[in-house]
Parts: C-alpha cells; structure tokens; sequence
C-alpha cells in the first residue's frame, strides 16, 4: 500500500480502529486541509482526545510516528489542492500580523529541519567537487533560477569557470553545456513541481561522467536519479510562493565552506576584484554618501575644470 495516499491508507484500517482512532481518522478525511498543518497535540485538542492517543493513531497505521504520517499527508494534500486553496486553508482567517508570523515561523521551522537531515558527508564531498573541478555549471529553472543565479554569482567571485545555464528551451540547455566532461562538476537545483530541463541537464552531465550535485528536498526526488551527491533541503509549496530560504541557506553554507577551504586562492581572487573595482571605478560615481544624514554625491573622480 502507497503510504502517501493517506486517505486510501486510512480507509483501510479504519474498521479495525478504536473509537478514539475513528474520530482521528473521520477528522482529517474532513479536514485534510488544515489537518496538515496541525501538530498531534492541536489535532487531539480539536477532537477532545490525547496527544498520545493521536500518535499511536498514525503508528498502527505502519507510520513512523507522527511526523511521518504529517509528511505523507503534507505530500498528498499538496497534490489535490490548487494555489488559491492552499492560501486559504493556510492563511484565511489570519489578520496581516499574524501572516507575517506565520510566514517567518514556518521558515525557521524548514531551515531548523534541513539542519538536522542534511548529511555533513556529503556536504563535504559537494565543496570537494566545487573545488577540485575544471568548471562548474548550475542549472536552475522558474522559481529555482534565482537560486541557481545566487550560487554563480558568488562562486565567480572566488573562482574560474562557472557557468550559470541559463535558458528557455531544451535545445538552449545542451548547446550551453556542450564542452562539459568528467573534469567538471554539475549543480541541479530543483524542488517540486520538479523542473524536466533540470533532470535532463543533470541526465546529460551524468552520461558525460561529471560529479554531479542535486540541491532538492528529499531522496524520493527524481533528481537523485542523476546526482552523486545529495543536498537535502525542506521547501513547502504553502502559497503561490515557493518557500526557498532553506535552499538559500544551504547555497550560502556551500559559498562559505568553499571560501574557508581554499583561502589563498579566495583571498587572491577578491583582492584582484577590489583593484578593478577601485580601478575603473565601480562603486564610486552611482552611489550617494550621507554625512550627518544629508545626502552628499560624491564627485571627488569627475574631471577638473581645466581653467
């Protein structure tokens, strides 16, 4: 039986349940909605039994606890609700303040669990891969782009070659990625609804036997198919938004082991940044000084007059 459809699973052993049991189950079939985002001991309160009798309710039906069952439940409702609904069951009856609350809780919640399931070995071997490879290429599509576009931006600063693919067909994809070998490493960045150009991006550094890296949310994602190390991170789909903070945060964990891991040529690297930037004057003429909180423009590089 397919523990992710919760509501067959519940069907299932629902004329075996005690009476406690039943009103869980008859609960979440009406309520799935917001049921999902309810802790054991919310569920139980709203029913009028324990927190305890809640999880023994989700552990006779063979799920490893609470959590476990919430998670499967999580991923079935995010299957059978559209955006709109989701708002709704999520944030309806919630004034502004208490969105904003809700919004902030819930990432710390989602970088507080990445903290916790991501593997520290293969956070090593990905900063390995960063570091030892010819070129770099990272690919992520829609919501996932400024992701992608975050971890090249920086990773340019501190090193030669990376490549941030870019791109709106398949085509676009392969052409960008044409020269990629076994020296180089690959980075796919995807989260549900999982991106097909990424999975074939990473298919294709695969078949040219590049290290690849999957930053994703879990094992069961199909990116692991092409990946040799995995980067797990929590992202919900709670609103019209995807939640990325905790991807974000593990892109800028990877950014700043590789700085620390390869500090003589980082420090290199920026110190030639810093010339240039001093030397064709960068941040200098488009930006504005304050001195004593009045706005003053500095013009100290414009021509002088010649009389």
């Amino acid at each position: 039986m397919d523990k992710y459809n919760v509501l067959s699973v519940i069907d299932e052993f629902y004329p075996s349940m005690s009476k406690g049991h039943k009103a869980i189950a008859n609960y979440i079939k009406e309520y799935y909605d917001t049921a999902v985002f309810m802790t054991a001991a919310k569920i139980g309160e709203e029913i009028g039994v324990s927190e305890s009798t809640v999880v023994r309710f989700a552990s006779n039906m063979g799920y490893d606890g609470f959590p476990d069952f919430q998670a499967c439940l999580a991923s079935w409702v995010k299957n059978h609700l559209n955006n709109v609904q989701k708002i709704n069951a999520k944030y309806g009856n919630s004034s502004q303040s208490q969105i904003i609350d809700s919004v902030l809780k819930g990432d710390i919640e989602r970088i507080n669990d990445t903290l916790t399931q991501i593997d520290p070995g293969a956070f090593e071997a990905a900063i390995d891969a960063l570091l030892e490879a010819k070129k770099v290429y990272i690919c992520g599509i829609r919501a996932c782009a400024p992701l992608a576009q975050f971890l090249a931006f920086y990773l340019n600063m501190v090193r030669d070659d990376v490549v941030c693919v870019t791109t709106t067909s398949f085509s676009e994809t392969f052409e960008q990625m044409l020269r990629i070998d076994n020296k180089d490493a690959f980075v796919g960045i995807s989260f549900p609804r999982y991106s097909m150009r990424t999975l074939k991006a990473m298919e294709f550094a695969s078949d040219r036997n590049a290290r690849v890296i999957s930053i994703t949310d879990s094992m069961h994602s199909p990116m692991c198919m092409y990946s040799s190390i995995n980067l797990f991170s929590r992202s919900d789909m709670v609103s019209v938004v995807d939640s990325l903070v905790a991807p974000l945060s593990v892109i800028n964990a990877l950014v700043v082991a590789f700085c620390l891991k390869a500090p003589t040529e980082v420090r290199e690297n920026l110190d030639n940044l810093e010339n240039a930037w001093g030397n064709y004057q960068v941040y200098l003429n488009d930006e504005i000084n304050f001195i004593d909180d009045a706005p003053v423009v500095d013009y100290s590089l414009k021509k002088e007059d010649k009389n």
